[in-house]
């Protein structure tokens, strides 16, 4: 085995020269992309951290609200029962009150007439019966009968009774 000419030699430590800074560079680059990677990892666990930690509290808060939304349901289901309630009572007191309601607009639709008729039998009170007087002769000097309320039964003249005016209103 002969020996390899100079020429080459300087050729194959300078390619070998070559070869050894472009894996040193290359090395460089890699440890400088390991530490890129590790700083990123890092930032995106610390940034990972933080959201999960955000999602938490927000779940928490979530949970808050539900329940308090729940409380605030049960309460306004407790308050439209109570005022259910209180319409069916009020119904069942207009349905008590709307034939008295009837009645008495009924009386103030003939509260005219009774009013006259009221005046009419305080005037007969007060002018008060007939001076007691023979009882078989009237004014007009002929018999007539005593007066008396009539049942409308003609054949029970015997029993009549003495008309007597009052308010019994």
């Amino acid at each position: 085995m002969s020996a390899p000419p100079p020429l080459q030699i300087r050729e194959a430590n300078a390619h070998l020269a070559a070869v050894h800074r472009r894996a040193a560079e290359l090395e460089a680059r890699l440890d400088a992309a390991e530490r890129t990677v590790r700083t990123q990892a890092e930032r995106l666990a610390r940034y990972d951290q933080q959201l999960r930690a955000a999602l938490d509290e927000l779940g928490r808060t979530k949970d808050r609200e539900i329940a308090a939304l729940q409380e605030q349901l049960l309460t306004s289901e407790a308050t439209v029962h109570s005022l259910q309630a209180a319409v069916h009572q009020r119904d069942k007191l207009i349905g008590q009150l709307q034939p008295r309601a009837e009645l008495l607009q009924d009386i103030c639709r003939r509260r005219s007439p009774l009013a006259g008729l009221l005046a009419a039998l305080a005037e007969a009170e007060r002018l008060g019966p007939l001076p007691a007087s023979d009882p078989g002769h009237s004014l007009s000097g002929g018999p007539s009968p005593p007066l008396a309320n009539s049942t409308g039964e003609e054949g029970d003249r015997d029993h009549f009774q003495p008309a007597v005016f009052g308010t019994t209103v």
